[in-house]
């Protein structure tokens, strides 16, 4: 087909539909991701079709398998949904504000430290709207793979030559015990008395419990005595409660330390050093707002890491207005 027909029988809505389908390979799941009935997902798919002159998915049973025309496709309506965003943000930037969205997920424990970031970007661009997803690793790196948000902000990145990632902020994983726990004044306490006391830890999988079992095999301790609770916010009610003991994200526990609630014992090998990170698929192409969000952050870095080194106190000049903007107020 001659490409003026090709242009005058395209729509962006049937690429924003096989996108989708594309991405989630599923038809069901793109309709539901679009907040559209199925067959209408399957007509916008058809006609599509019928514009390329070539099939883009086949059925096999229950499985949809996707044609060498859908690649093909799917690479150039990455650049042209980039090129629509990057023309999106130049017209912002002529009127004077930046406009989109910013889709975020990260992992429980970078919950202490991204909102610290969001509030900084927002006080500078007001008019991005910003959604942040807070889930466990599992259901963040089945979000990465389906490339459901803009970034994913997580700790020890899988080994993938297929991200993209970033260190953004040390997150130093700490001992925590109660006070007048018998290993805060323990002479040369060691990692082996630590593993004799019940050990409250988080699901399988999370990012937190691997590198302190990690840990614990290469020091070749075993971890006998286990509990498991589904939050950091339960595992550190569960140590205030006498209940075990466990390994934390410094900034998870800062304020329960400053006040003598928790206490961390002198162990050798602590802390156990890891890095959060911003995480994209390398074929992600990423929107200008996400370019915009990666540059200013790292802008931010040496505050960050400043402000988090630091005790921690409330912010004591309004530097950071939280009233929205007139213009955001008006679109209401």
């Amino acid at each position: 087909m001659s490409r003026p027909n090709l242009l005058n029988r395209l729509t962006f809505r049937q690429l924003q539909v096989f996108q989708a389908v594309h991405r989630q390979q599923s038809y069901s799941r793109a309709a539901e991701q679009l907040g559209l009935t199925q067959p209408a997902v399957s007509a916008q798919i058809r006609q599509l079709e019928q514009a390329l002159t070539q099939p883009l998915f086949k059925y096999a049973g229950k499985t949809l398998h996707i044609l060498p025309a859908a690649d093909a496709l799917a690479a150039s309506t990455q650049a042209i949904f980039g090129q629509v965003s990057s023309l999106q943000m130049e017209l912002s930037e002529l009127a004077g504000t930046i406009r989109g969205e910013l889709n975020l997920a990260a992992v429980s424990t970078a919950q202490y430290v991204v909102p610290h970031i969001l509030a900084r970007f927002r006080a500078r661009y007001p008019e991005v709207q910003i959604r942040l997803r807070v889930c466990n690793r599992i259901q963040a790196l089945e979000r990465l793979a389906e490339r459901r948000d803009d970034l994913v902000i997580m700790g020890m990145v899988p080994e993938d030559s297929n991200l993209v990632f970033m260190p953004i902020l040390d997150n130093e994983l700490i001992p925590i015990v109660w006070p007048g726990h018998p290993l805060v004044t323990a002479h040369k306490a060691t990692l082996d008395d630590f593993a004799r006391h019940y050990l409250l830890m988080r699901e399988p999988g999370s990012g937190t419990r691997t590198a302190f079992e990690d840990f614990a095999a290469r020091e070749r301790i075993s971890l006998h005595h286990t509990i498991e609770l589904g939050t950091n916010e339960a595992i550190k009610q569960g140590v205030m409660a006498h209940l075990g003991v466990a390994v934390l994200p410094r900034l998870a526990v800062q304020l329960e330390l400053a006040s003598g609630l928790l206490a961390s014992p002198t162990i050798p090998g602590f802390p156990l050093r890891r890095s959060w990170c911003t995480v994209y698929p390398k074929d992600r192409y990423p929107t200008p707002v996400t370019e915009l969000f990666l540059r200013f952050v790292r802008e931010l870095l040496p505050e960050l890491n400043a402000h988090f080194r630091a005790p921690m106190t409330p912010i004591e000049t309004p530097t950071l207005l939280c009233l929205p903007t007139e213009n955001s107020q008006s679109a209401l």
